[in-house]
């Protein structure tokens, strides 16, 4: 009688391949996380959105350290003999404005304006557009079509038409500023979870939850919605930069923060008529805008290639 073959061992957890090894066991938010981690473009940007947020929160000590009001007017010190703002110097760092007022710190409570519509409108936005997402793709039929044709009619309404007519009548502040901006973007945001719950909802975790006598609202926001999640934190992370950027362009046609409210948008629409003869002005302002929009981007980018199912696995 011949001898049965020995059954072979699995191979001892040393002999497995790297990636196999690294990979088994994690999740894939720390599968991104990882990714994230290793994308340098991306780290980078994140240091630089964390120090214009320092600088947008201790903006008073800017104040405290030049010894100049965020409004404070210099005219003796501030503007020239001609009337025109000062370069930087000894006394104004980033020079002065037309008005004879600090730049830098002008710039530093700005960043808490752009911050704060940034964030604020894109997370209204997002909460908006992810109840109306959910409700159209998971409850479909009659609910589906009437929700699908309110976002068609959102995205074909003339937003700068509709934000001009508000403003007037209503006055330019900062929550008018934010309702706008968020009511007019939630669209894009609908459409996409919409999307993504469209390929969910006959899964088979979701009939599981409807075998147990779970409700609708149960299984779209407790079993559907954290599918979702990775979508929208990378569309939330890339739409920050364009929220701030188009509150900098309400501001710029005077639509934004009425003055004297330190707005960089405001401050480059007010630069118009010096950018010849005080090039400062225009540039710093400008610069704070343009470097915290690029860091957003650049950091909404790494996230996205973070949460890519495609890219390669992660080495340790």
């Amino acid at each position: 009688m011949s001898t049965p073959a020995a059954v072979p061992e699995p191979a001892p957890e040393a002999a497995r391949p790297v990636e196999e090894r690294t990979i088994q066991g994690r999740s894939p938010w720390r599968l991104a996380w990882e990714r994230l981690r290793r994308d340098r473009v991306a780290m980078g940007s994140a240091v630089v959105i964390v120090l214009v947020l320092l600088i947008a929160i201790f903006a008073p000590v800017t104040t405290t350290i030049t010894g100049h009001g965020v409004n404070q007017q210099f005219y003796d010190t501030g503007l020239s003999p001609d009337g025109l703002p000062r370069g930087p110097n000894s006394t104004f760092w980033l020079g002065t404005d037309d008005l004879g007022r600090d730049l830098l710190v002008r710039i530093a409570y700005g960043a808490r304006i752009s911050l704060l519509v940034g964030v604020a409108a894109t997370a209204l936005t997002v909460v908006i557009g992810t109840v109306v997402g959910l409700a159209a793709g998971f409850l479909g039929g009659l609910v589906d079509t009437v929700l699908a044709r309110l976002v068609d009619v959102v995205l074909s309404v003339p937003f700068l038409l509709v934000a001009i007519s508000l403003v007037s009548i209503t006055g330019p502040s900062l929550t008018v500023t934010v309702l706008v901006i968020g009511f007019f973007s939630w669209a894009s945001v609908a459409r996409i979870v919409r999307g993504q719950v469209l390929s969910l909802r006959e899964r088979e975790f979701v009939e599981a939850a409807r075998s147990l006598g779970s409700g609708n609202l149960r299984i779209m926001f407790v079993d559907v919605l954290p599918n979702v999640l990775a979508p929208l934190i990378v569309y939330a992370s890339l739409l920050v930069p364009v929220v701030i950027v188009v509150e900098a362009t309400l501001s710029f046609l005077g639509l934004g923060l009425p003055p004297p409210t330190a707005d960089w948008g405001g401050m480059i629409s007010e630069s118009q008529g010096y950018y010849t003869v005080a090039w400062w002005f225009v540039f710093f302002p400008g610069a704070a805008l343009v470097i915290t929009t690029l860091a957003f981007n650049l950091l909404g980018d790494g996230i996205r290639d973070a949460f890519d199912p495609r890219g390669e696995p992660v080495k340790s």
